[in-house]
């Protein structure tokens, strides 16, 4: 069985780090990206099988990413995971409605980052 492919989309380096460094360990084929552009990018060329998406991001935030991830036909499928430091309920809200799978607010539970992803790739 292959390795299931997961997408960061994190500007801040040491997270980045942090996040890749937990999914590898897991046995996930991790790429990460600092901007929603590159995001978008690496969605369209290597397909993932999930996406952590970061909301604040430079160039393109992670609303807008997602969004796009949506809307796309060739694309809509793939799991969006916001791990984002915004919790506001109207941050919640816009989640949702750009079609955000899952929402999950910094500081986060290693764990539960680990089962939530785990749900999703199940599927």
């Amino acid at each position: 069985m292959s390795k299931k492919k997961i997408l960061i989309v994190e500007d801040e380096e040491s997270l980045l780090k942090l996040e890749s460094i937990l999914l590898t360990s897991k046995g996930y084929e991790v790429q990460g990206v600092p901007n929603g552009q590159e995001a978008l990018d690496a969605i369209a060329k290597e397909h993932p099988d999930l996406v952590l998406l970061d909301i604040m991001l430079p160039e393109i935030d992670g609303f807008e990413v997602c969004r796009r991830i949506k809307s796309n036909q060739e694309t809509r499928h793939i799991p969006v995971i916001m791990l984002t430091a915004k919790k506001s309920r109207e941050d919640m809200a816009r989640g949702e409605k750009v079609g955000a799978d899952w929402y999950i607010t910094k500081p986060f539970k290693s764990a539960m980052v680990i089962e939530t992803i785990q749900r999703f790739l199940m599927k």
